[in-house]
């Protein structure tokens, strides 16, 4: 799961908690700018996982399982755009990167205000990601407001 410093991060543990119900291992891995959005301890008791945000040293073993598939939630508009257009500039964009280069299942839930989600540039980055196979699950929030986060579950294989 990917975390992105957007309003709606601190309520990850919504979507960490159904996944895991859902037989799901969790990994969190955080944007340098969502680590200050996140309760890491929190997040880290709740997965039994650290949180990574920075890149392995050279030499350093791997650190969290290979994934079966990925979330990434909330998305910010920057986010998506450097995804799209291949910016790898943090280890959060890295993963990305990797994930959708091999094929793995991706749902991202964006999390953008409607004058940003009206800019061309947005468009054209969600449609890029879409034709490279991620599944971009796009709603204005919950009947009570609250950002949607069992849409990313729900679109994910079982």
């Amino acid at each position: 799961m990917i975390v992105c410093a957007a309003a709606p991060a601190p309520g990850v543990g919504e979507l960490i908690g159904a996944a895991i119900d859902e037989g799901w291992e969790v990994c969190v891995l955080a944007t340098p700018a969502a680590v200050a959005f996140l309760d890491v301890a929190a997040v880290e008791a709740q997965t039994g996982w650290p949180v990574f945000s920075e890149y392995r040293r050279p030499g350093e073993a791997k650190r969290q399982p290979a994934a079966d598939a990925v979330v990434v939630a909330p998305a910010t508009y920057n986010t998506i755009n450097k995804w799209a257009a291949g910016i790898v500039d943090n280890y959060a964009l890295g993963s990305f990167a990797e994930a959708t280069g091999l094929g793995l299942p991706v749902v991202v839930l964006p999390s953008v205000g409607d004058a940003l989600a009206g800019n061309r540039v947005f468009g054209r980055s969600l449609d890029a990601l879409r034709e490279a196979g991620v599944d971009v699950q796009i709603r204005c929030g919950s009947e009570d407001g609250g950002f949607p986060w069992g849409l990313a579950l729900e679109a994910l294989p079982k």
